[in-house]
Formats: C-alpha cells, structure tokens, sequence
C-alpha cells in the first residue's frame, strides 16, 4: 500500500517551497463563505496547470477537478475554503489584514481562523502530485473545492448546482480538517466523529411596562432568565451519562433601557448531538421548556422558534475509515492515531449522502510539537494551545503541510494505489 503512495509523494521536497508560498498567501487574503473568488481561482488555475479538467462556479464558487488515469476507482477528495469574520491576533507576517463592509457602514475583519487554508493547500499539493506520478496509480482523482463550510449551506449550494451530473460518481469521499492536535500527528476515527449542530433562535413575549411598576408587567427577561438555567438540566437530568450532548446559550437580547421592561427577549442556542435519537430528545425538551415557562408566567402570546442554520452529523463509515485507518498506519507509524469524538460540526457528509457512497474524514495536528508537549506536562493543553475559530489559531506551516499533502495522497491512494 505504501510504495505508490511513496512514489507519489517523492516529488513533495521540490513542491513545497512553492506550497509554503500559496498557504501563506491564503492566509493572508481569506475570503467568507459564498465569495471565495479569488481562493476558487487559485485552485482552478492549479488544477488546470497540471492537466484536469475543471468546472467553475459550482454552488457560487465552488472547483471541482477531474484527473482521468485508466481504469480503476473514482475517489473524490473534498477541501473548503472558506473563512471567517474573526480579526486575527496571531502576530504573524504572513496575518490577514483583510475586511469587508458589514452592512451597517462598518468593516468586519476576516481571518482563516478554522484552518481550511490549510486544506485548501494540501490538497492542491495532492492533486499536483497525482498528476506527475501517474505510473503508481489507475483510476480517476477528482479534486472538489467547496464554498461556505462555515454557515453550513456550500455542500447543499454544490448540490442543489448539479454536483452530481457535474462530477462522476466517486467510489469514495475523502476530507480532512486541521486540528488542535502536534503539527505531524493523523487521527482516524470510525463511526461517530463530528456532531450536529442546531442553531436556534427563540422569541418569547411579554408586556411592556415602566421599570417601576411590574405589577403591570409580564417580564419577558425573567423568562429569559429562568429559560437559561432551566435549559442546563436538559443534557444534566434528561440523558444518560455516557449520552454526550452540548447545549449552550450564546445570546440574549432584551430591552434598551434600565428603567422600561420590554415586550419581548430573544435567545439564541446552540445544541450538539451525535445521533438522530438523541438530536430530537435535546430539541424537543428546549421547546417543552420554553412553553412551559412562557405559560407558567402568562405570557400574553406562543413562543417563536426558529431553526437559523442545522449540520448533519459527520459518522464515518466503517469500511473505508478502516481501509485509510491501515494506510496511515503503515506511512505515518507512530503518528497515526484514533482521534477522539468531537463537537465541531461540518457539512460534508451532505456530498457522499447525494452520490449515495461511503465516505471518511480525519484530522491532522496544526500545533508546534514542542509547545503542545510543554501544555500537555502542565496540563494546560485547553488553556494554552488555540483552538479552531480563536483569533491566534494558527498552524505551523511545517510538518503541518506536509502530513496534510501526505494524508490526502496516502488515502487516495488506498483506492486508486492498486
């Protein structure tokens, strides 16, 4: 299994100034979801320069890049690309300065703070080296740049776009994402690895008064209020122990002013679950308590919900999981791990699920080594090492290039390898 991929990957120390180059350079302009214009050339105008045929603007601005090499498999390998209105604080000369309008006359700060720059990268460096090393491998690569990761809408943009007429029918799916794991480390993982996520907006209504009569008031921030603290007994004394869930209240907005109560509070909730069962459980006991609490203080009207954005959760399938699992292990040795379950949420399953094919998704470390072994002898790994969306989230360039270009091609190569 190994040799091909070997081959393959010879020509990686001529690749990768130039890798290092385009990384930095992606870091640099990032671009939010549904307007990476400029991301989606680059990789079109990669993928042509090494021989695919390329189709343009799927979903918006999506690339999807076919190699033809003889008989054989059709493995398609996904990144994205898209980034996030968070102003980076890494410090590093290669930092994104970029903003765009708001659209309230302000500038909102942009930064590759998830990492897809990365994948974007590896997997350009895997695509290129496919191309020159067709004598290890048969079979069709079809290289897939995906738009708006991040608001959970690109896989279903690509889709609704034709995907599926526009690209052959792979045999199998491949993605990976950068985590906060030591820069070299790969990490596969069978069955459940991401969770869903469901983000939900709830209005209650009450009835406005003066701050110093409530007599004449029904409180919609008490309602507010007992909501929240009620909401934390749902993953506390409504699932078992080993059921894990996650949810989390990230916004409450009621009233202007000190001294007037408000007609209404809105809330807005984030909830991870792993499994169809247990997503429908957390839901259904948000709404229950939200009526209840709304009717045990005599609201004047129904509550509001509303489902803002929903990701499918990310389970493996257990076959090919297993296939790249045997691959990395004999390439990557020690550095292949079983990565543990995750509460991060992704779009992807939602392009394997439209071919009807199996598809795997694994991680690969973006930390310095030196600096996460230090965190982990102090315990300190969650207050030290930045995590995905944090403003100082930043990969070392090196080996974190090189495992993704090598994992990528690895994989692939676990199909179309012979």
């Amino acid at each position: 299994m190994t040799d091909p991929a070997r081959t393959v990957l010879a020509g990686l120390d001529a690749d990768r100034p130039a890798l290092e180059d385009l990384y930095k350079d992606l870091h640099r302009h990032p671009e939010l979801g549904l307007r990476e214009h400029r991301t989606a050339k680059k990789a079109a105008d990669a993928l042509r320069a090494c021989g695919y045929d390329v189709t343009e603007g799927v979903g918006g601005t999506g690339v999807i890049g076919v190699l033809r090499n003889g008989d054989g498999p059709v493995v398609m390998a996904r990144a994205d690309m898209d980034a996030l209105p968070v102003r980076e604080e890494t410090g590093l000369p290669y930092a994104s300065t970029v903003t765009v309008p708001d659209g309230n006359g302000g500038e909102q700060p942009v930064m590759h703070a998830c990492g897809h720059d990365v994948h974007v990268t590896g997997l350009i460096g895997c695509a290129r080296l496919m191309a020159r090393g067709p004598d290890a491998w048969s079979g069709t690569f079809v290289a897939l740049f995906q738009p708006s990761e991040e608001n959970g809408d690109g896989a279903a943009a690509m889709i609704d776009d034709g995907l599926t007429d526009k690209a052959p029918r792979p045999d199998v799916v491949l993605a990976q994402h950068v985590l906060p794991y030591p820069a070299g480390y790969v990490g596969t993982r069978p069955g459940s690895f991401l969770s869903a996520a469901d983000s939900l907006r709830v209005t209650v209504h009450g009835r406005g008064s003066h701050g110093s009569m409530p007599q004449a008031a029904v409180d919609p921030v008490v309602m507010a209020a007992m909501i929240v603290v009620r909401l934390q007994t749902v993953v506390a004394r409504e699932l078992a122990a080993t059921t894990p869930a996650v949810v989390t209240v990230g916004s409450i907005h009621a009233g202007s002013s000190p001294n007037v109560i408000p007609d209404r509070a809105v809330i807005e909730l984030n909830v991870r679950t792993y499994d169809d069962a247990t997503r429908g459980q957390v839901l259904d006991a948000i709404e229950r308590i939200v009526r209840a609490e709304c009717e045990a203080s005599r609201a004047p009207r129904e509550p509001e919900f509303e489902r803002t954005t929903s990701f499918p959760p990310t389970v493996n399938d257990e076959e090919p999981t297993r296939r790249v699992a045997d691959a990395f292990g004999a390439y990557f040795g020690d550095d292949a791990h079983t990565v543990e379950l995750q509460t991060a949420s992704e779009d992807l399953s939602e392009i394997p699920q439209a071919f009807g094919v199996p598809f795997t998704y694994w991680a690969i470390g973006g930390i310095d080594p030196e600096r996460y072994a230090e965190a982990a002898r102090k315990g300190t790994v969650s207050q030290d090492i930045p995590v995905n969306h944090s403003a100082t989230f930043a990969p070392v360039v090196q080996p974190t290039l090189d495992t993704g270009v090598s994992a990528m091609v690895v994989a692939a190569l676990a199909w179309l390898g012979g």
